[in-house]
């Protein structure tokens, strides 16, 4: 997959327990552990937003993309966000 959760990366640098930042956002450490692992499907921008603001980052600091020229292929109308 081409997006990458780096927000072990901003942890590691703000030298934050990851069971700090779960109390501090609201959500399970479980729930903070598969979306560290890369292991879910989508997160809440409300959620997100709560991570920035505990962490002090933007949201482009907890992920990165790898450019795959496959995104671009044509989506079937029911996948389409928008």
């Amino acid at each position: 997959m081409p997006i990458r959760v780096t927000l072990d990366e901003v942890i590691t640098r703000k030298g934050i327990k990851a069971r700090e930042l779960a109390a501090r956002v609201g959500i399970s450490e479980t729930q903070l552990s598969l979306f560290r692992s890369g292991k879910v499907k989508g997160i809440r921008f409300r959620t997100l937003a709560k991570m920035c603001a505990a962490l002090e980052c933007k949201p482009g600091d907890l992920l990165d993309y790898q450019f795959d020229a496959g995104d671009l292929a044509d989506v079937p109308p029911d996948d389409e966000e928008g």
